[in-house]
């Protein structure tokens, strides 16, 4: 049976204390929502819903960004969790199969566990995900008979007995979707919030006839983020997953510990990752390269037997080829740099193309940005560039090609040729005794004055 996703993404989030709409908070470089849709993506959906309402407008342009197939609905007046699910009533209206409800703020349920919510749907009408909570608070509470779902209790609402309840809701549902909006449509507000609860749907469904179940993952996938602190606990549990997962698929990493990773972070089998490594949306990284310690990568590939680091930064558009070298204090942007080719110190390379086995002296800095355009700097294979050379783009240095150390070369230079764009040298015999003594007497002459 086909399935839709609807994803609650309205909330303010007011104990973020934040401008921000809680679901644009970041882990692992990505906002909230983002690991969201790819939970809602792991379903293979027909139809994905965002429901939006606090910070619509930016958090429609994120979603946009990361699932771009995703259909944005707005509710306008936040009025609790089953209001917003029949936001997305009309534009389901004529689909006939599945729907599961997510959350824009709980990014860690695995595919593993919505296979099996799925395939509950099988012996139930009404499905629900649960966990059992080492302490649960004030969660709301699943009240069983047997393997069927009775209701839902929250906590301000339960008794003393159904409060030693451990099995829990995470709000995750799957029903079919036109059973859910109709279960969706009966609820009513007459509560202290005044608010809609997906959570009755079930009581509902029981009333119908419906069978209601439950289906049982890791309290730590249920893992909803509605404070800082929550914020960084989640963080912090991403990034030791994507830690242990690097580790057994064959990554060296020398400090797991210290490397961040981001949402997307892809390094292959036998690559070396060095301590303080931090690891921005985009970087792939292939067998058998190495990343030394102090490295900031983002939105850039690295080949198979390339060396980079330590204390380099590569940024979007970065594509190394196999076996560069790229070294301390090195900038990389929006540039290739063909096999074999050299940037081991201090220079910036930016809109470039660096040919195969050039090699880039320290200091060299292409200068792509005029102020109002970015230019290219084209550099030949085995190009040789001196140190402390400006490469004022557009320009070209050609194949074998060589530019003297300290120029500024702002015109194209033929293969094989040598470039020197320098002022010439000048040497005042005892000028530099003449103004040291004259300095000398100055600060004398004042140091004496002070006294």
């Amino acid at each position: 049976m086909s399935i839709s996703t609807i994803l609650l993404a309205a909330g303010q989030g007011t104990r973020m204390n934040s401008d921000l709409p809680k679901v644009l908070h970041r882990i692992a470089g990505a906002p909230l929502v983002a690991h969201a849709l790819r939970v809602a993506n792991m379903l293979d959906p027909a139809r994905m819903i965002v429901v939006t309402g606090f910070g619509a407008d930016a958090v429609a342009r994120a979603v946009a960004w990361h699932a771009p197939q995703a259909e944005i609905v707005h509710q306008p007046e936040q009025r609790g969790t089953a209001h917003a699910v029949a936001q997305a009533a009309p534009l389901l209206a004529d689909f006939d199969g599945d729907a599961v409800v997510l959350y824009g703020d709980t990014p860690f349920v695995s595919a593993e566990t919505l296979e099996r919510l799925q395939a509950a749907r099988c012996d139930f009408d009404l499905v629900v995900l649960g966990f059992e909570a080492a302490d649960p608070a004030r969660y709301g509470r699943l009240v069983m008979a047997g393997d069927s779902l009775q209701r839902i209790v929250e906590f301000k609402d339960a008794t003393t007995e159904e409060r030693a309840i451990t099995l829990c809701n995470s709000g995750v549902v799957c029903a079919q979707a036109q059973v859910l909006f109709d279960l969706v449509e009966r609820v009513e507000n007459n509560n202290a919030a005044g608010e809609y609860y997906l959570t009755d749907i079930v009581a509902l469904a029981r009333a119908q006839g419906l069978r209601a179940g439950v289906v049982c993952c890791d309290q730590a996938e249920t893992l909803g983020i509605n404070t800082r602190t929550e914020l960084a606990e989640a963080e912090a549990t991403f990034q030791a997953r994507a830690r242990a997962n690097a580790l057994e698929n064959g990554v060296t990493l020398s400090a797991p510990d210290t490397v961040i990773f981001a949402i997307d972070t892809e390094i292959g089998r036998d690559a070396i990752i060095g301590p303080h490594v931090v690891f921005g949306p985009g970087v792939t990284i292939e067998s058998g390269a190495e990343v030394r310690a102090f490295c900031d990568l983002e939105g850039c590939h690295i080949s198979r037997g390339a060396v980079v680091g330590p204390f380099a930064r590569l940024r979007p558009g970065a594509e190394l080829a196999e076996d560069v070298r790229v070294g301390n204090f090195v900038e990389i942007k929006n540039a290739v740099v063909d096999e074999g080719a050299k940037i081991n110190h201090l220079s910036y390379v930016g809109d470039a193309h660096v040919g195969e086995h050039a090699n880039i002296g320290a200091g060299t800095v292409t200068c792509n940005y005029d102020g109002v355009f970015k230019h290219r700097t084209e550099i030949g294979a085995r190009a040789f560039i001196g140190s402390d050379t400006m490469l004022v783009a557009p320009v070209r240095v050609g194949a074998g090609a060589m530019t003297a150390s300290g120029s500024v070369v702002t015109r194209d230079v033929p293969d094989g040729a040598m470039a020197i764009g320098r002022a010439r040298q000048d040497n005042k015999p005892g000028l530099a005794t003449r103004l040291f003594d004259r300095l000398r007497a100055l600060k004398s002459a004042a140091q004496k004055e002070q006294s």
